[in-house]
């Protein structure tokens, strides 16, 4: 098909739209210069969307995408922040097998916004599949789409108080299992965002006059000096439930403040339903064990104390004298004597005294220095079961950090005894998730990953499923999270090549010759059981770049 001849005689010879339809649109371009005649043709009503759309793409050499709230099968501000969105007229509407499907307005036009969105999609392990959509129809999505994210703040700065602004947000906040509220002024409003399950959404913005208001009422109920403007730590107790910490630093159009909400006497979920994998047997021999440390390990914000906390409860009874040594105490639970850091005093000072108390079982929040590793693992040598976190990016590169911060070989393999890294990943919403079959793509980057780890796989009965969206998980398509778990058992084997100064690669190979497996395995077993998918563990562990 010629592509040189105008756009409108294409459409004319492909019956989508007729001559006097044409001449229509190029009247009303007289007076709307800026607009196109395909968008023109959309705004007019005269031919359906999705196939006037579909032919432009095909006269372009470009897929088109007619956009509604239907047809959407993401929630595109988990790829896109809405404000980049907006600049670009990009609406992302469909990931699959390690490609996101974006919309954009005037495809001619906007070379420079899908480089800046290809680029952003590359970070997140994702690659962009362009598709071309009418400005006009961009537009009203996103209109829409931001009085929606809207609708459940819509008056909350209308003629409230200040007090009854901050108020609402954390109710909200809590009413939609959000872990942390941003509120971040910005060059024109103070935007709100929360983070619900480990993603942060829009939720509304404040005018910017309410901005000193705002920071005021916060830094009240927080305990915190009105006057200072450097970064401060406190505490709101204004909700029974709730402890809610508080921190705040200054940025170039403000100060910004970060509530964090710690629900008092949660119950402590169990280590299984967290989402480990292995069996009651197995995690004995991982975590209940005298003279030795086990080590938690996940960058900040993968779930690392709430695992433990499991831990403890599962190792919890009236014949065990449990302490913990936490910044802070984000959990109450009865039976265990829980002991909050404060001041100058720190982990490895708590520590000392800690063991004058006679405890079996010691949780120390964090190793962050020689100071407390070595502490840590003197008391794991001296016939206490020690356990910790530290920031790494898998279970075997523990060995790594300890070495870094100063820890000697010998009391590496001397008392470490099992480290664990884990990551969370959203689960699939229960009541609106759609089932669907397997890509080519995806069979071969599943088989390919087993394959490499020694498992095996029949995918020939398997189904998985797309995040569609409900009012039930805010229309995300997940709701909660569950963890991805590797296990390392310190066998004597790795305990030899760990006293020889062998390095993690080496540590590594040894250790898939026995029964370590990484992350990525556990993930891809919970996309077959249909917990996650596919496109989640990408979004953690990037498997369509391995």
């Amino acid at each position: 098909m010629a592509k040189n001849q105008p756009l409108g005689i294409e459409l004319v010879k492909k019956g989508i739209v007729t001559g006097q339809d044409i001449e229509k649109a190029l009247k009303y371009q007289e007076t709307h210069r800026s607009r196109r005649i395909g968008d023109i043709l959309y705004i007019l009503k005269v031919a359906d969307p999705n196939k006037l759309i579909n032919a432009v793409g095909e006269i372009l050499g470009k897929k088109g995408k007619y956009l509604e709230f239907n047809n959407i099968g993401v929630e595109p501000t988990d790829y896109i922040p809405f404000d980049v969105m907006k600049k670009n007229k990009a609406v992302p509407f469909e990931v699959e097998a390690g490609r996101i499907k974006v919309a954009f307005a005037d495809i001619a036009s906007s070379e420079s916004s899908i480089k800046s969105i290809k680029l952003l999609m590359l970070n997140k392990g994702l690659v962009l599949d362009v598709y071309i959509a009418f400005q006009s129809n961009v537009e009203e999505f996103l209109e829409s789409y931001e009085e929606q994210s809207n609708k459940d703040m819509e008056n909350i700065a209308g003629n409230e108080t200040t007090t009854e602004i901050i108020d609402n947000i954390i109710k909200l906040a809590i009413e939609k299992r959000a872990s942390d509220i941003h509120i971040e002024p910005q060059i024109d409003a103070v935007r709100v965002r929360f983070r619900i399950d480990g993603e942060l959404f829009v939720i509304t913005t404040v005018p910017k006059d309410r901005q000193a208001q705002l920071i005021g009422r916060l830094k009240a109920i927080s305990n915190m000096h009105q006057e200072k403007q450097n970064s401060q730590d406190g505490r709101i107790l204004l909700y029974p439930e709730y402890n809610i910490r508080v921190s705040s630093q200054k940025n170039i159009y403000g100060e910004k403040f970060v509530l964090r909400l710690l629900k008092k006497n949660s119950n402590i979920r169990n280590i299984f339903d967290l989402g480990y994998p292995y069996s009651e047997d197995q995690l004995d021999r991982a975590v209940n064990k005298k003279n030795s440390l086990t080590i938690m390990a996940a960058p900040t914000g993968e779930g690392k104390t709430t695992s433990l906390y499991s831990i403890l409860d599962y190792l919890r009874s009236d014949s065990i004298n449990i302490t913990t040594i936490e910044d802070p105490v984000e959990i109450r639970i009865p039976g265990l004597n829980q002991i909050e850091v404060e001041g100058n005093i720190g982990f490895s000072d708590s520590l000392r005294t800690i063991l004058r108390q006679d405890p079996d079982v010691i949780l120390v929040g964090e190793i962050r220095d020689k100071e407390t590793a070595e502490i840590a693992i003197q008391a794991g040598q001296t016939g206490h079961y020690v356990l910790s976190t530290i920031h790494t990016i898998d279970a075997v590169e523990v060995i790594t950090r300890l070495r870094k911060i100063g820890v000697q070989d010998y009391d590496i393999a001397s008392t470490v005894a099992t480290t664990i890294s884990q990551r969370l990943v959203r689960r699939l919403c229960p009541n609106c998730r759609k089932e669907r079959e397997f890509t080519d793509q995806e069979k071969e980057v599943i088989e390919k990953i087993f394959e490499k780890y020694g498992e095996k796989v029949d995918l020939s009965n398997v189904k998985t499923y797309n995040a569609v969206g409900c009012e039930h998980c805010n229309h995300s398509g997940y709701y909660d999270r569950v963890g991805l778990f590797e296990v390392l058992d310190i066998t004597d084997e790795l305990k030899e090549m760990i006293m020889e100064g062998k390095s993690s690669i080496e540590i590594r190979k040894k250790a898939l010759e026995q029964d370590y497996r990484p992350l990525v395995v556990d993930g891809i077993h919970k996309v077959i059981q249909g917990i996650t998918n596919l496109d989640e563990i990408n979004r953690k562990l990037l498997i369509y770049n391995q």
